[in-house]
């Protein structure tokens, strides 16, 4: 489930921060490999009053499916039902890491790696840095323009205040995950746990 290497770089994460009341909707609504497309339309006939101008945050809520999608049914389940809220915003963040495989690169080569060696500062200088060296072997990134890489700067940066894991001094902070949330992730990927400072080597 895990973000390969083999998998072109999405950047589509623009579109908004880690959007958990939207996600935890979208779960409880999920029906496994259903299409993006099929799923609108399907809540859009259930009136889900919760997502209010549904048809103008399409794209969003696209994303937002998809991300859900990487989330294994018993991930799912434990989300809704025995999660606390920052557990709720911890598996997010997984999947949001699953999803995109340039945040979870990140996470794992900048946050955790910064994170066991005690340099806690992440500025936007880190991020810019990071996001430079990945452009040097992949086209794709080294075609984004300058305002769009402060866009994602921006918008990644708020994923990680608002899944707990930058502060808002912008240092980073060790997530604690129970043993029954870290066994689950185990189950699906142990190396999933790197995406969590405090958590798998």
């Amino acid at each position: 489930m895990t973000a390969s290497q083999s998998q072109p770089y999405r950047m589509s994460f623009s579109v908004g921060g880690l959007m958990l009341n939207e996600s935890l909707i979208l779960v409880e609504t999920y029906q496994l490999g259903e299409q993006w497309a099929d799923a609108r339309e399907r809540l859009l006939g259930q009136g889900v009053s919760a997502l209010p101008k549904l048809a103008s945050q399409t794209r969003a809520l696209r994303e937002v499916y998809d991300r859900i999608s990487h989330l294994s049914d018993h991930e799912r389940h434990y989300l809704l039902t025995e999660a606390d809220r920052s557990e709720q915003q911890a598996m997010i963040w997984l999947s949001v890491c699953r999803s995109y495989r340039f945040i979870h690169e990140f996470a794992v080569e900048v946050i955790n790696e910064r994170y066991q060696s005690w340099r806690l500062e992440l500025g936007h200088e880190v991020f810019d840095r990071f996001l430079t060296e990945k452009a040097e072997n992949d086209p794709g990134l080294a075609k984004l323009s300058p305002t769009t890489c402060a866009k994602l700067r921006q918008v990644l940066f708020r994923i990680l205040r608002e899944a707990g894991l930058l502060s808002v001094e912008g240092r980073i902070q060790p997530v604690w995950l129970s043993g029954r949330m870290k066994r689950l992730i185990e189950e699906s990927n142990p190396a999933d746990l790197r995406v969590f400072p405090g958590n798998g080597g």
